[in-house]
Formats: structure tokens, C-alpha cells, sequence
């Protein structure tokens, strides 16, 4: 057999057993929660290539964001401009910006009952917690209070949650987490963040 035979019969194979494992997988009748999490850059921007994939689908799109506040980046402007997602930034800053636990608390419970809102109101296909992890790892809300939102979706609505630290209980719970790892990064050899990359 020829080096090309026997690639050719190796992808007939995987291409079988991938055939099989389409056919057997179901549809759950609901929303899917995902998670981006870990140290490693990128966990937000992949949560936006998800509702530009949404958007591309005709799907209805909300985004809350829980740590960012008034700081501009790319996406925001993006999609506000083009009145594409419905667009809530409810954080007052980074949580070194406040310097007040009372206000970074009402700021990010204030957020969860518009994330509730958008989740249980059966309007949206996807939400995304932007940030919505650094809230949980600062204890600003409880893993049970999210839990309970999370579980009280509407069976439509896909919620995305971003940020480091996912709790344990929270990824247990969800459909899909992925552990953003960093080899390298830029800010760690002085170089300051670049506007249309980093934000």
C-alpha cells in the first residue's frame, strides 16, 4: 500500500467514526452554558467571536458587563454602533479602580438582575456574562445566586460567562468550559495594551 493509500484509508476511518458520533449525539431541547476561564488572554474575545457566530444566524444577542464600566473597547463600540446587541456595561471599573467593596457589590448585583432579566425573558438565543467570574472570585455575588439564574433561563437563551477563576460548582454546571492557559504575553515584557488587539 502507497503512503497515499494508507492516508486515504486513515481518514475513511476517521471520518467514519466521526459520522457515528454525530449521529448518536442529541439535541437538548436548550440553551448550552459555556465557559471561559483561566489565566491566558482571550477568554472575553472568544465569547465575541460566539455572538458575531449568533448574529451571523439571525439570533438575538445580549451582552452584560461586569467588571469593564466605562473603559472602550473595540467590540463595545462595534456593536453599539451598529445597534447589532443589546449592550448593558454595569461595572464601575476594574475592582482596583472603586476601591469601594459596598459599591463594587451593588454594581455587580445590580448587573445580575439585568443578566436575570435578559436570561429568564425568553427574547434572547445568547447572553453573555462578560467578566462575571472576577464578581464571583471577589465574592460581589454568590455561586448560588448565579446557579439559580443560570438554572431559571429561559430554555431558548445559550449564556456565556467570562473571567477568571470559574468556581468549581459553576463548571460543573455548565455545558462547555475551556481553561485559557498563557505561555507568553506581551504586558509582561512592558509592552503596553494595543487598541484594536488588547481592547
Amino acid at each position: 500500500m502507497t503512503d497515499a493509500q494508507d492516508h486515504k484509508e486513515k481518514m475513511k476511518a476517521v471520518q467514519a467514526e466521526h459520522r457515528k458520533k454525530v449521529s448518536e449525539a442529541v439535541d437538548p431541547g436548550r440553551g448550552l452554558v459555556l465557559i471561559n476561564t483561566g489565566k491566558g488572554k482571550g477568554k472575553s474575545s472568544a465569547a465575541f467571536g460566539v455572538v458575531i457566530r449568533a448574529l451571523g444566524w439571525g439570533q438575538k444577542v445580549a451582552v452584560v458587563q461586569f467588571i469593564k464600566g466605562k473603559w472602550k473597547t473595540g467590540e463595545r463600540r462595534f456593536f453599539e454602533e451598529h445597534n447589532l446587541v443589546t449592550w448593558h456595561t454595569m461595572g464601575e471599573g476594574f475592582t482596583w479602580d472603586t476601591q469601594d467593596r459596598d459599591r463594587d457589590i451593588a454594581a455587580a448585583t445590580a448587573a445580575f438582575g439585568k443578566a436575570r432579566e435578559l436570561m429568564e425573558s425568553g427574547d434572547y438565543d445568547l447572553v453573555v456574562l462578560d467578566e462575571i467570574n472576577i464578581a464571583l472570585r471577589y465574592e460581589y455575588l454568590s455561586v448560588d445566586a448565579v446557579l439559580d439564574g443560570l438554572k431559571a433561563r429561559s430554555d431558548r437563551t445559550s449564556v456565556f460567562l467570562t473571567g477568571r477563576d470559574a468556581p468549581q460548582a459553576l463548571r460543573d454546571y455548565a455545558d462547555l468550559v475551556t481553561e485559557m492557559t498563557v505561555e507568553k504575553h506581551p504586558f509582561e515584557a512592558g509592552i503596553k495594551a494595543q487598541r484594536g488587539v488588547d481592547f
